[in-house]
């Protein structure tokens, strides 16, 4: 789990790094024009989001097929890793949108590679009653890895290229680390997710618990004909536009929203950052275990996302430094709750134990196409307004949405 836990926070550190700090300073144009930096912000993140999506389960897919014998995860988590390290030394060197966009191309699809095999890892491995746990690993590690990486980048003063190349660094060392050490169990080994592994689970904690049916269903894309599973990624979707629409445009909000001076406006965004990294840490801990031990993801889903809107409303109906701040606590406590809950509820709806990483690639395209639609959209709602006001009014409204979505997903029940 520790090894789990690292790999994550590997990756987190160098794809939100660049998000919230690197690429908008890389993109950020004169006052008078500043709309067009947020605009070109917006379409490079898409873009390399559009290429996330077709990455993860593409070699999630792959993954589930390897040779009898052969290790299924380690080749591609190092692959990915090591793509990943490559392009983020190339977009340090880049300069403008159209070289920058095309560089982050190549960190998102290394990311999404990397992450399509890593979380394979949940369900290859654990039991259901660990699964919370182990998305609480995912979701704390997002957190910290923000305030890691742009804690590093402010308090160090690096400059956009040497805050590209100790990214770089980072995974390349943290993730080729994990990959080598973590348990790779090969295609040939029959590893039940219902199986209880003696030496992490006493047993006298182990409850017995209704399994989803496998369905053995071939067709391409078969997953997405199951109910549940098909409502469950219609609510992660909208709920991760939500949050990218609350988040992604934080150091413009601070330069043009609020009017703050760049220097101050980075050491605020990195006090925002911090902020939600404590909130989205101890909701993902919290909810994780609660979770195990009721087995009722769908409701604390359902919460987190209400909890989420919250902040939404909080910043625009008062645009303040103060306020801002308060909607970061909330921001975290409700994403880091439905980011927890929310993985594990996808990996007790898994329709299909042969296909774990091609559908949960899936899932994780989710928010991939989160982080693709929600920088466009917020983009397109300040051209459209000349400022921020919409772009939490929508933010709140997806939340809301992707918690009704959410709750039309049946939850698989414990007997």
């Amino acid at each position: 789990m520790s090894l789990f836990t690292l790999a994550w926070l590997a990756i987190w550190t160098v794809q939100l790094t660049p998000v919230q700090l690197l690429l908008p300073l890389q993109l950020d144009t004169p006052e008078d024009d500043w709309i067009r930096g947020v605009v070109s912000s917006g379409l490079v993140l898409g873009i390399g989001g559009l290429a996330g999506i077709v990455a993860g389960p593409l070699a999630g897919a792959l993954s589930d097929r390897a040779r009898p014998g052969r290790s299924r995860r380690r080749p591609w988590a190092l692959a990915g890793v090591w793509t990943t390290a490559a392009f983020l030394v190339l977009t340090g060197f880049c300069a403008g949108p159209w070289a920058v966009g095309g560089a982050w191309v190549g960190v998102s699809i290394g990311v999404a590679v990397s992450s399509a095999a890593f979380t394979a890892m949940i369900a290859d491995q654990l039991p259901t009653t660990q699964r919370g746990a182990a998305s609480a690993a995912v979701g704390s590690s997002q957190a910290v890895g923000i305030v890691l990486g742009v804690g590093l980048v402010v308090l160090l003063g690096l400059d956009i290229v040497s805050g590209y190349l100790l990214l770089a660094a980072v995974i390349a060392a943290v993730g080729s680390a994990a990959a080598l050490l973590l348990p790779d169990p090969s295609s040939a080994e029959t590893v039940r997710p219902e199986t209880v592994r003696p030496e992490t689970v006493r047993p006298e904690t182990v409850r017995p618990e209704t399994v989803r049916p496998a369905t053995r269903d071939r067709r391409r894309l078969a997953s997405l004909r199951d109910r549940d599973f098909a409502w469950m990624l219609a609510g992660r979707l909208m709920t991760n536009i939500g949050n990218a629409l609350g988040t992604a445009l934080f150091l413009f909000f601070l330069l043009h929203g609020l009017g703050q001076p760049s220097s101050t406006a980075q050491d605020n965004l990195l006090l925002l950052i911090v902020v939600y990294t404590l909130f989205v840490v101890a909701a993902s801990v919290l909810t994780g275990i609660l979770s195990d031990r009721t087995g009722d993801r769908r409701r604390l889903a359902v919460i987190a996302t209400v909890v989420q809107a919250a902040s939404g409303v909080a910043i625009a109906l008062v645009p303040t430094f103060e306020m801002t701040m308060v909607a970061a606590a909330l921001m975290g406590l409700g994403y880091g709750a439905f980011s927890t809950v929310g993985l594990a509820f996808a990996a007790d709806l898994l329709p299909d134990e042969k296909d774990h990483a091609r559908d949960l690639g899936i899932v994780n395209v989710t928010a991939a196409l989160g982080q693709l639609i929600g920088p466009v959209l917020g983009a397109g709602l300040v051209a459209l307004v000349g400022g921020f006001w919409l772009v939490f009014v929508a933010a709140t409204v997806l939340s809301l949405a992707g918690g009704v979505l959410t709750a039309l997903a049946r939850q698989p029940q414990r007997s």
